[in-house]
C-alpha cells in the first residue's frame, strides 16, 4: 500500500511546486484519485466500516462528503459470505434447515418456516401438516418478531449513544430467549421447524411460561416507549431523518416496517396468508412520515400486535389438546417424539429401545431417512413469509432427488439496503447511522 503524490493531471509532483495534491492508496482509492484528477476537483471519501456496528453485521459504507453533508453513499457488502445457498445443494432437504436458520440469525424462525413450507409445497403435503405444529410455528414466529424488533430498537438506541435503550431492550428480549431455549433447546439457530412439522412438541408448562412472560415484556416495551417517543433528543435525531418516500420504497422493492412507514399496509400475513394467519385477529400499523422515528414507532406497535397473536395462539393450542406435531407419512417424517436421557445428552433408553426393538426394518428405515433423506418430486416452488424486516421469499428447485437442486432466498435486508443512498445523500454524516439503524439490516441474510 504505497502513497503517491501527483498533479491533478497525473504527473509526478516536485517537492517545491505548489499544486493540488491527491493521495491514493490501493483498491478503490486508486479509482477515486484517477477520477478526481480527471475532473480537476477535490473529493473527500470516508469509509464507514467495514466493521460490526452493534449487531447489524459487517457492513462497509463509502461516503463522499462535502463538509458534513453526504453527497454520495454506497454500500459495500459480502464480508459475511458463507455460501449457505450453495451448501444447501449438498445436504438433504431436512439438513438444509440447519443452514438457512443461520442466515438472518436475529430472526431464524422466519427462514426456517419459509424454507420448510416451500419443501412441503413440493411434497404436496401442506394440508397434511398437523394443526398443532402449525400453531407452534405461529407462536415461535411471533415471539421471534418481538425479539427481532427489540434488537432493532435497542441497537439503534445504542448507536445514538443511548445505552439505556439497549439494556432495556435486551433485558426484554432475554425473557423470550428463555422461552426459545425451553422449547427448542437453543437460544438461536434452532433448526426446530422441520419439513412436515416441528422437531418435537412443546414441553409441559411451556405455555404457562409464555403467558407469564408476556406482561413483563409488555412492561419493558412501555419503558422503551417512555424513554424514546417523547424524548426531545431522540426525536431531534430521528424525526425527518432517513426519509424514504413510498415511490422510492416501491421502486427498490423495499418491504417491512420501512415500506409501512411510508404508508403502504403491505404484510404477507394479510396479503398471502400462511399457517392460518387469516384466522388470527391483528392489525398492520402504518405511518406516512417515512422517517427513522416512524419506523421506531411502528416496530414498537408491531410488538404489541405480535403479543395479541401470541395470546390467541396459546388459547388455540390449549383448546386443541395433545396431538401429533409431524406428518404421518413415515417416509418423510423425522422422529418428533424425542425424549432426553437422564444425563441430558441424548435419547432416553426407552426411545432407543423403541427404535431398535420394533423391527430390523424400522431400524434400517430410520437410518436411511436420517442419512440419505427423503426424495422430493421434481419441480420448483416459491414461498414467502412476513419476516421482521419484510418479505422473505424462498425459491426451491428439485430434480427429484434427496437434496435441493437449487435454493435461493430473497432476504429483505438485501433489498432494503438499496435504500441507503436515497436515505443518506443530502443529509449529515451523523444521520447515516440513524438511517442504517432504521433499515435494520442483518448482514448474515444479505451475504448468505
Amino acid at each position: 500500500m504505497a502513497d503517491s503524490r501527483m498533479h491533478a493531471t497525473g504527473a509526478p509532483l516536485p517537492d517545491d511546486e505548489d499544486a493540488t495534491v491527491f493521495e491514493a492508496v490501493g483498491g478503490d482509492w486508486s479509482d477515486i484519485a484517477e477520477e478526481a484528477a480527471r475532473l480537476g476537483e477535490e473529493r473527500i471519501v470516508v469509509n464507514m466500516g467495514p466493521q460490526h456496528p452493534s449487531t447489524h453485521g459487517v457492513l462497509r459504507l463509502m461516503l463522499e462528503i462535502d463538509g458534513e453533508t453526504v453527497t454520495e453513499a454506497r454500500a459495500g457488502i459480502g464480508y459475511l459470505h458463507t455460501g449457505i445457498e450453495k451448501n444447501m445443494e449438498f445436504r438433504t432437504w431436512t439438513q438444509g434447515v440447519t443452514f438457512c436458520t443461520r442466515m438472518d440469525y436475529v430472526a431464524p424462525f422466519s427462514t426456517e418456516a419459509a424454507y420448510c413450507m416451500a419443501v412441503e409445497k413440493l411434497l404436496r403435503i401442506t394440508d397434511d401438516v398437523p394443526e398443532r405444529a402449525q400453531a407452534i410455528r405461529v407462536l415461535l414466529l411471533e415471539l421471534n418478531r418481538i425479539t427481532s424488533h427489540l434488537i432493532a430498537i435497542g441497537t439503534g438506541g445504542n448507536e445514538l449513544g443511548a445505552t439505556t435503550i439497549m439494556t432495556v431492550a435486551f433485558t426484554a428480549r432475554e425473557e423470550i430467549l428463555k422461552i426459545f431455549e425451553l422449547i427448542t433447546g437453543l437460544r438461536m439457530n434452532h433448526a426446530f421447524i422441520r419439513p412436515g412439522g416441528v422437531a418435537q412438541d412443546i414441553p409441559p408448562g411451556a405455555l404457562d411460561t409464555v403467558r407469564e412472560a408476556m406482561p413483563l415484556v409488555r412492561r419493558y416495551l412501555g419503558q422503551l416507549g417512555d424513554l424514546m417517543l417523547a424524548n426531545p433528543i431522540f426525536k431531534g435525531r430521528t424525526v425527518g431523518v432517513g426519509h424514504l418516500s413510498l415511490a422510492g420504497a416501491m421502486a427498490l422493492g423495499i418491504t417491512g416496517p420501512v415500506l409501512r412507514s411510508a404508508g403502504l399496509p403491505y404484510d404477507v400475513r394479510k396479503a398471502f396468508p400462511y399457517l392460518g394467519y387469516e384466522t388470527y385477529d391483528f392489525d398492520v400499523p402504518t405511518s406516512t412520515d417515512a422517517d427513522a422515528y416512524a419506523r421506531t414507532v411502528l416496530r414498537l406497535e408491531e410488538c404489541y400486535q405480535s403479543m395479541r397473536i401470541v395470546d390467541q395462539v396459546i388459547e388455540r393450542i390449549q383448546q386443541m389438546g395433545p396431538g401429533p406435531v409431524m406428518v404421518g407419512d413415515k417416509k418423510i417424517a423425522w422422529p418428533a417424539q424425542l425424549a432426553i436421557g437422564a444425563d441430558g445428552m441424548g435419547n432416553s433408553l426407552a426411545h432407543i429401545k423403541e427404535i431398535m426393538g420394533t423391527s430390523m426394518e424400522a431400524l434400517i428405515h430410520h437410518f436411511k431417512l436420517v442419512t440419505e433423506g427423503f426424495r422430493v418430486p421434481a419441480g420448483q416452488v416459491w414461498q414467502t413469509v412476513e419476516a421482521p424486516r419484510g418479505e422473505l421469499g424462498v425459491h426451491l428447485v428439485s430434480d427429484g432427488g434427496t437434496r435441493p437442486y437449487r435454493a435461493h432466498f430473497r432476504d429483505p435486508s438485501f433489498n432494503n439496503l438499496q435504500g441507503v443512498s436515497l436515505m443518506c445523500e443530502g443529509g449529515q454524516v451523523a444521520d447515516v447511522v440513524v438511517a442504517v439503524a432504521g433499515l435494520d439490516p442483518v448482514l448474515g441474510g444479505v451475504d448468505r
